[in-house]
């Protein structure tokens, strides 16, 4: 049976301002703020960003599967997986599979990770949008999350080892959106609330029992879902010691889906000691909960950033920007032509350089090429070259211009030429940024965006944004 042997999260960088959306609709004013992808990211770029930050924590284990889930999909009848698969550079052989369309996915990607028996890596990506003025899009949030999941090692040891589980299923109708509609409709809440409260107490008395615990016993009790008040209902049930029962983190962030019950289990491992009880509980379509033991390596290998760190770094967005990103207001678009999709052959044959930012370095002269290069630009060898990563590596701008006319759902374009540590210079977009901020030496890091979508088609590629903090 696999553990975790590494974690990592990904909350974007913006924040909307409940009271903001208030007023501009004219409702009551709401408290806190949620996270909000930005307009050139989905759940398959940020699936890669957490996705990179946990294989960054054991960089000797390579995932063997890949696993993901997600209810807003960037593709249907097409693999999202793939595009983090060749993100991340992973081996040919190791497949790829999606898990759509429902947030019980996130729960079911983990256990498929967990019962594969040799390392594969869950990752849970949603983004949480409704429409304007209603519940969905006010308390909902966009995130990320991804467990990479083994037996063990010197390398690699375990984290946390599941002790205890427990599911229980029933249908009833309480979510759904149809294929094609903008947004989820909802059963009213006492339906919803009556048909979960049973399952989750079920649950939680099974896994409980078979962990051989009371639930005073528990150190973090972890109560996820997407209808809040079967979450605080269920959470008051279990008996868990008052200072136990996490924060669902709803007004920092908002509830973000598919991705929230493993978001609040990375917090916790953030946070927990060696030997502890965490219980994770997820209401989805019935119930999933997981009885986890953290080990004694969690003190000195957690995520980094943690999820607090990305929570405190983030920055507000307008309300009339995150409707245009979202596709609800329809606004006058630069006078310049609109992008042509891309097209899938030189995809195909670029897949190392597009997707895993892959360059090369001579091995004549050691000089490094970004993009890839058969003749050395320095010494003029050929085909002489090393394939060469250069997604985490730190750069700095070398100069930059801002593009007020360039096409983009966010004007103005950042456009930047920066200079890799170790060798390498690239012209890139820069996100996540402040036009007004952008400085000559910066730090920069790579980031896995869509660059735009035509046709039906998303552009992936790589951007750079300012080099946070605790990620450096």
């Amino acid at each position: 049976m696999n553990g975790i042997v590494a974690y990592g999260a990904y909350i974007p960088y913006f924040r909307l301002d409940r009271k903001a959306m208030a007023a501009a609709l004219g409702q009551p004013a709401g408290k806190g703020t949620r996270a909000v992808a930005s307009y050139d990211e989905d759940t398959t770029s940020m699936g890669v960003e957490a996705a990179r930050a946990a294989l960054r924590a054991a960089p000797r284990v390579r995932p063997a599967a890949l696993y993901f889930a997600t209810a807003a999909p960037g593709y249907l009848d097409k693999t999202n997986a793939t595009a983090i698969h060749a993100a991340l550079g992973l081996d040919p052989a190791a497949p790829a599979f999606d898990m759509l369309g429902a947030v019980r996915s996130g729960a079911g990607a983990l256990r498929a990770a967990l019962d594969a028996g040799r390392p594969t890596l869950a990752v849970c990506a949603d983004i949480r949008t409704g429409l304007p003025g209603g519940a969905d899009e006010r308390e909902g949030g966009d995130a990320a999350v991804a467990f990479l999941c083994g037996e063990g090692s010197a390398e690699a040891p375990l984290l946390a080892e599941p002790v205890a589980w427990a599911h229980a299923t029933a249908e009833f109708l309480d979510r759904w959106r149809p294929p094609g509609a903008a947004a989820s409709r909802q059963w009213e809440e006492r339906f919803g609330e009556h048909a979960y409260v049973p399952l989750g107490e079920a649950a939680v008395t099974e896994a409980l029992k078979q962990a051989g615990v009371t639930a005073q016993a528990l150190d973090r009790l972890i109560v996820a879902g997407p209808h809040a008040r079967a979450c605080k209902r269920v959470a008051a049930a279990v008996g868990a010691p008052p200072a136990a029962v996490a924060d669902d983190l709803g007004g920092v962030i908002g509830n973000t889906g598919t991705a929230h019950a493993g978001l609040l289990l990375a917090d916790a491992l953030d946070r927990a000691l060696p030997d502890q009880l965490l219980a994770v509980v997820s209401l989805a379509d019935g119930c999933d909960v997981t009885i986890w033991r953290t080990a004694a390596a969690l003190g000195t290998r957690r995520a980094n950033p943690t999820v607090a760190q990305q929570i405190a770094g983030g920055t507000g967005v307008p309300y009339a920007a995150f409707l245009t990103w979202r596709g609800f207001l329809d606004r006058e678009p630069p006078r310049r032509p609109d992008p042509q999709r891309p097209a899938a052959p030189p995809s195909f044959r670029g897949e190392a350089w597009k997707f895993a930012f892959t360059g090369s370095r001579c091995q004549a002269c050691g000089a490094r090429h970004v993009p890839p290069q058969r003749v050395c630009l320095k010494c003029h060898a050929v085909d002489r070259m090393a394939p060469e990563r250069l997604s985490d590596v730190p750069a700095v701008i070398a100069t930059f211009t801002v593009d007020r006319l360039a096409y983009s759902l966010s004007p103005p374009v950042v456009a930047a030429v920066i200079d890799f540590e170790g060798g390498g210079r690239f012209q890139c977009e820069l996100t996540d940024v402040d036009p007004a901020a952008v400085a000559i030496g910066t730090r920069v890091e790579m980031t896995f965006r869509r660059l735009f979508t035509a046709g039906g088609v998303h552009n992936y590629f790589w951007k750079a944004r300012p080099l946070r903090a605790s990620s450096s």
